[in-house]
């Protein structure tokens, strides 16, 4: 009887899985940290005789290697990728069996890039799950625009056409599982549900109920900002990525976190948004342990630049080292835990900034206060409304833009507080005077705050 697990990585809003039968299996889009999928498939007490990637991933740096060689494993890579390691190149339609009437086969599935391959599972003849990666998602595509530029209509076509070949070739009720789509960037729109099969893809997705101009068109419409670190991963994973090191950083104590601090080094805190808003060192920077920290981190920071982590106790350094690793971010510089007054030098003091509720930026304007809002949203989120009066600079740019921030004390939003509180914290460190508004952004109108709706929106 075969299984499926998967192993979901809520930070990169991505999924790998392991799957087979009694004795041996294959890993589908490995994470770079193995370590947690070796360990699956010990307890299942199943050999890893296959380890297959769907596309050279955009997102992520990928285990798939150093997994492979370390199980002895075939490492199944499509033919069309190219990749400067030894692998099993596979193309349309070739077959590896997994375990005792388990057969993979590999389906071609350009469109997400121009070699992606899709599996699809069969136990005794009859297909069992769909490997989809970045092909067809839970109610989406996998974008079509992170490869090149000129390529992007052509791959959105593919996209259509991926779709439809898998619809065409598995029965309603297979298990559609794929890489991205559960808040990865990699995806044309985010995911509805949790699970989903080629049947209820076939009444809902909308590359399969779409013609291909209407579907292309709307997709290319929807396209969104890319994270700036997927640039590296592509070479990175084409490359060879090398095996990770999780060992505990060096310990810095307060010179350290200084000296780095005045060397230009990012020193990144990350604890919650209210404790660092609350008190925290003077020229650090807010990422959430449990935010987005990998996708956010990654995004802003100058690439190559070391990093210092801040945190409560060792185990956030060690889980922000596994999701930092998977984005190639290998090893912070150093880390302190404990207490924040040991992270500053004797006679320096803590600095904070204040957090807000929307209703309380609408009292700040009914008293006639002169503030700057700054919506930090990005665009696609800004074209559904934004507040009356709001400067935008996006998150991501924010870093290379402060001096475009408006004199003043600026209230900076986002949609929930995380981003805001990214912000606020690349203000305060650069001298400005802040307040977070930690606040879902519906309670905007709520508070009163007006509206604006650019042309031809809602």
């Amino acid at each position: 009887m075969f299984f499926v697990d998967t192993l979901e990585f809520e930070g990169l809003g991505n999924r790998s899985y392991l799957a087979g039968g009694a004795s041996a299996a294959v890993v589908i889009d490995p994470p770079r940290d193995i370590d947690q999928v070796i360990a699956a498939a010990a307890r299942r007490a199943v050999r890893i005789a296959f380890v297959a990637e769907t596309h050279v991933h955009n997102d992520y740096v990928t285990g798939g290697l150093e997994l492979a060689r370390v199980t002895g494993a075939q490492y199944l890579v499509p033919a069309g990728a190219r990749v400067s390691f030894a692998r099993t190149p596979v193309a349309d339609g070739d077959t590896v069996t997994v375990d005792e009437g388990m057969v993979l086969r590999a389906i071609a599935t350009p469109g997400h890039t121009p070699h992606h391959t899709s599996y699809a599972l069969a136990e005794d003849g009859r297909s069992v799950a769909a490997f989809t990666g970045g092909s067809l998602l839970i109610g989406a595509v996998g974008r079509p625009d992170l490869v090149e530029p000129r390529l992007t209509e052509q791959l959105a076509r593919a996209q259509h056409a991926s779709a439809h070949r898998l619809a065409d070739e598995l029965d309603d009720e297979v298990p559609v599982l794929p890489t991205h789509g559960f808040g990865s960037f990699c995806s044309s729109s985010q995911a509805e549900g949790d699970t989903t099969t080629i049947g209820r893809e076939r009444k809902t997705n909308d590359a399969l109920t779409l013609d291909v101009d209407a579907f292309v068109a709307q997709v290319l419409a929807g396209l969104d900002d890319v994270p700036a670190y997927y640039a590296h991963m592509g070479p990175a994973n084409a490359g060879g990525p090398a095996p990770v090191d999780l060992t505990p950083p060096r310990r810095a104590d307060a010179e350290e976190i200084a000296s780095r601090l005045a060397a230009g080094e990012w020193v990144v805190d990350l604890r919650s948004r209210m404790a660092f808003a609350g008190g925290h060192v003077s020229g650090s920077f807010n990422f959430e342990g449990e935010g987005k920290l990998a996708t956010y981190l990654a995004w802003l920071i100058p690439w190559g630049k070391p990093v210092t982590l801040l945190a409560e106790d060792p185990e956030q350094i060690a889980a922000a080292q596994r999701e930092l690793v998977r984005v190639g971010i290998d090893r912070p510089a150093a880390a302190a835990t404990g207490d924040p007054a040991g992270w500053i030098r004797e006679g320096e003091q803590l600095v904070s900034f204040p957090r807000a509720r929307f209703a309380d930026l609408a009292d700040v304007r009914e008293r006639g206060d002169d503030v700057v809002v700054l919506d930090v949203r990005r665009g696609s989120e800004r074209a559904g409304g934004y507040l009356h009066g709001s400067v935008h600079v996006p998150i991501h740019e924010l870093h290379g833009r402060i001096g475009e921030v408006p004199d003043g004390t600026v209230w900076v939003h986002c949609a929930g507080g995380m981003r805001a509180a990214i912000a606020a914290s690349l203000l305060d460190a650069a001298g400005r005077d802040v307040v977070a508004v930690d606040d879902g952004f519906d309670a905007a109108t709520e508070a009163g705050l007006p509206l604006t709706h650019p042309e031809g929106t809602d």
